[in-house]
């Protein structure tokens, strides 16, 4: 082929002929524009990871407060739950009871052993006015200013203690073998075997329901009908009271009623996703019922130091604002039994009405 007919086929694009410079130089440029696509995409892929993680660090606070939400909910629910096959449980008859399935995926259902002790005592005849001291574990003394005690009967859960004594002006110290491991209660009879005074000691237990949260541990513990829960570095909320009611009567009397409920466990529970829980109801006990005078009650809590001032705040509340606007003389309620702190424990103020007493005592156990 020669120059012409080149440069002839040059002219209508039917063929190019171009030198080695040519061809290097196109090749360079080819290779700087793959170079230049390829950190394109690292760059663009290295934006989308840095928003990717911007959002997430953003987000995250919120998503661990929907997560906590959630556990929250579902804790609760699980405690209402429970609550009400405490109480279907604790109103049946005794070796009767349901069970129930929980799922406890972030859950952790625990016993809390003598979370709470409460001491109830009341005069069971308006003539007489009876004070017992436990003075050790197996020995109390008991003083009657109008000197009508002669006898004594201290009972716990297994076993029975029976004792006759002179009247006298002075304490009357009783030696017993009655050991208080659960609950003991001692009633004090005239000469003609009538009960005329009774005081009893329990130390009930409950169950505690702990769930994760994104900053520690929210905790709700179920004890003798009352509720408290804590949420992380927080303190202990009292979310419900224990279950006691004043009313008045048709006659004018005052009824003071209280439920307790103690729940022990068999076996272990934990958590699981699916856990089968056993309610048996032990069955209920009367402690109280009739008339009482000089009732008296004290209550501790053991769960923490700040349970048992809430319940003293929440039961005087009314007894602090009569006394501040001095009408105490015609309030009715829950009273301070010496000290107002309620330190020496609770009482009832009638203004001279009669109290109509009923105390029951309800016995759950659960297990799996």
């Amino acid at each position: 082929m020669n120059r012409s007919s080149a440069k002839w086929g040059q002219q209508r694009g039917l063929f190019v002929k171009s030198s080695p410079e040519t061809r290097i130089r196109t090749s360079s440029a080819g290779d700087e524009r793959a170079v230049s696509e390829v950190l394109g995409v690292i760059m663009m892929m290295a934006m989308v990871v840095t928003i990717m993680g911007g959002v997430w660090v953003f987000l995250n606070p919120y998503l661990v407060d929907f997560q906590d939400n959630t556990n929250w909910k579902s804790a609760v629910s699980i405690a209402d739950r429970i609550d009400d096959r405490l109480d279907v449980a604790g109103s049946s008859p005794e070796n009767t009871g349901i069970r129930n399935t929980y799922s406890l995926k972030s859950t952790i259902l625990m016993p809390v052993e003598n979370v709470e002790t409460w001491s109830i005592s009341a005069d069971l005849v308006n003539s007489e006015r009876i004070e017992i001291i436990n003075i050790n574990t197996t020995s109390i003394s008991i003083l009657a200013a109008n000197e009508t005690a002669r006898s004594v009967k201290i009972e716990n859960e297994d076993s029975s203690f029976t004792q006759s004594f002179q009247a006298s002006h002075e304490a009357t110290v009783i030696t017993h073998n009655i050991s208080k491991q659960h609950w003991m209660m001692v009633t004090v009879f005239d000469e003609d075997n009538t009960p005329i005074h009774r005081s009893f000691e329990i130390s009930l237990s409950g169950l505690s329901i702990s769930t994760s949260f994104g900053e520690g541990q929210h905790k709700i513990a179920l004890m003798n009908n009352a509720r408290s829960s804590q949420f992380p570095n927080e303190p202990w909320h009292v979310t419900r009271l224990p279950n006691m009611e004043i009313d008045t009567l048709a006659n004018g009397q005052f009824r003071f009623s209280i439920l307790l409920t103690d729940v022990t466990w068999n076996g272990s529970l934990g958590s699981s996703n699916n856990m089968a829980v056993n309610f048996e109801s032990l069955g209920a006990l009367t402690l109280f019922t009739g008339d009482a005078y000089n009732v008296r009650f004290i209550v501790n809590n053991n769960l923490h130091e700040v349970i048992t001032p809430q319940y003293h705040d929440s039961w005087l509340t009314d007894y602090k604002i009569n006394r501040a606007s001095g009408t105490l003389d015609t309030y009715t309620g829950y009273a301070p039994y010496q000290r107002a702190s309620g330190a020496d424990g609770l009482t009832i103020e009638s203004q001279g009405a009669t109290i109509n007493l009923e105390i029951d005592l309800q016995r759950i156990e659960v297990g799996r």
